[in-house]
């Protein structure tokens, strides 16, 4: 069942980039040689754009495929590296769930305004940064609960073999 929510989620995340390729090329091609730009084609490759990197990060990239700086938890011992582990997963979960009603408040609050040239409308625009925050919580509270279940020894393992 995961297998095809996530297959579902890299035909979305791959129609984006396929369409802001499309836009980006249409852009290219309507300025340069047809010597005609296209103004909507540029709010098309900055939408799809956000869309995509919020929509991958949401549902497509694991936990290690995220940039993390490393260099103080790297250095400690398996313990205290693991209770790092907790108190980071924790306060990510806690910070993102805390936000999410203002995150939705101002996302709704958005639609009062709208793209120059497309006239798409603002909270559509960003409404993909709360999908985004609610996976963040769910992905933190899962993290979180695997260390927990994990404890030290996945830890030690993973600073015996870097």
């Amino acid at each position: 069942m995961i297998g095809k929510w996530r297959k579902f989620a890299e035909i979305v995340a791959v129609g984006l980039l396929t369409a802001m390729f499309a836009s980006f090329l249409l852009q290219v091609f309507m300025r340069y040689v047809v010597n005609h730009p296209l103004g909507w084609t540029s709010e098309a490759c900055v939408i799809l754009y956000i869309w995509a990197v919020f929509w991958t990060s949401a549902f497509l990239l694991e936990e290690r495929e995220h940039i993390t700086f490393s260099i103080l938890s790297d250095a400690l011992a398996p313990r205290p590296r693991w209770v790092l582990s907790l108190i980071g997963h924790a306060v990510l979960a806690v910070a993102f769930a805390s936000a999410l009603p203002a995150i939705v408040d101002y996302i709704a609050f958005m639609k009062i305004d709208s793209t120059p040239i497309t006239r798409i409308r603002f909270d559509y625009v960003f409404s993909i940064f709360a999908v985004f925050a609610v996976a963040v919580v769910i992905r933190s509270v899962l993290a979180l609960y695997r260390t927990l279940r994990d404890g030290i020894a996945v830890n030690e393992r993973a600073a015996e073999n870097p």
